[in-house]
């Protein structure tokens, strides 16, 4: 194994090989564990991807086990068919496990394979030579520009019986999802000096997906809107520490934003589909409604591929032809 594998973080290996004990024989899980600190490490998976994958590569070794009769060695494993693998994603099928999650299970199992490959340790033939499952293409679902910022102003919950500063962090965390583009993750991790003070700077460094950074505008709403949740913030917020806090003084769970996006949500008529996501997914939209380069909008959200930015201009014309029916003459 590389010299420069570095291991995972303590609580992100104990989390990632819990799953794995119980299903593995001596000699997989001795590779397990260096595959899992190579994908950290070499790859830069998150340590949340890297649990994920620890988990679909346990169900595919449990079941291996039910399947073989035993745990399976390193060297069942080179001896694997097509079928064998076919017969796992049945059985997970059988048992609800939607298209994307098989993907996601296979793409793990193929992970290890080549890993093993690669270190002289098996083969992963079988693997390769099985398709995922298709899964259905879904347009992105925005909000209109109204109800994102509704979504974003304090003042929509005033009748909360809610502490202001909370209801001004939530107003902070939603304005950099809807108007900066960020993910959940990446607003939450915010540390207090990655703000800028009191309006002096007006860009933020987001750490993104495999640890990538980017470079993020910030408009001077969004940077009042820390500001106005730092200056009443209960708790005291360290330079290298999130800046948002839960009520007791933590760090902020997603699930308190999106608990605070299901309420207002509701207070607004809006749909199920009015998610934290959503207003990301709102904020690429408008840009490209309003002439934003495609490949700006990319660096912005922090895609790796501008494919995946590429739905955007799809789901605008979806728009753009429902606007038409709606208002032309001749539609209706």
């Amino acid at each position: 194994m590389s010299s420069r594998v570095k291991p995972l973080d303590k609580d992100a290996r104990n989390s990632a090989e819990d799953h794995l004990f119980s299903v593995a024989a001596k000699d997989v899980l001795v590779e397990l564990k260096r595959w899992l600190e190579f994908i950290a490490a070499e790859r830069r998976l998150s340590p949340k991807t890297c649990e994920a994958y620890a988990r679909d590569v346990s169900s595919f070794l449990e079941f291996l086990t039910e399947h073989l009769g035993h745990a399976p060695k390193l060297a069942d494993l080179s001896k694997l068919a097509p079928a064998d693998i076919r017969s796992f994603l049945a059985f997970r099928r059988g048992n609800g496990v939607e298209a994307r999650t098989l993907q996601r299970s296979l793409a793990a199992a193929r992970s290890f394979a080549r890993y093993l490959e690669r270190e002289g340790r098996g083969k992963s033939d079988a693997l390769s030579a099985v398709r995922a499952p298709k899964v259905a293409k879904t347009l992105p679902r925005p909000l209109d520009a109204q109800s994102a910022l509704a979504l974003a102003d304090p003042a929509t919950r005033r009748y909360e019986e809610r502490e202001p500063w909370v209801l001004a962090r939530d107003a902070a965390v939603l304005s950099l999802l809807y108007g900066a583009g960020l993910r959940i993750a990446e607003a939450l991790s915010l540390t207090r000096n990655q703000i800028p003070a009191n309006g002096t700077a007006d860009t933020i460094t987001v750490t993104g997906k495999g640890n990538k950074t980017r470079m993020v505008p910030l408009l001077p709403q969004i940077t009042q809107a820390i500001n106005d949740y730092i200056a009443i913030c209960p708790f005291d917020l360290p330079a290298g520490e999130p800046v948002f806090r839960g009520e007791k003084g933590g760090p902020l769970s997603p699930r308190i934003v999106q608990l605070a996006m299901e309420r207002m949500r509701g207070a607004l008529g809006l749909p199920d589909s009015a998610t934290p996501h959503a207003l990301r997914h709102s904020f690429a939209t408008h840009l490209l409604a309003r002439g934003g380069d495609l490949r700006s909008i990319q660096e912005l959200l922090g895609h790796a591929s501008l494919a995946t930015t590429q739905i955007y201009t799809q789901v605008d014309t979806t728009h753009l032809l429902e606007a038409y029916r709606a208002a032309h003459p001749r539609a209706r």
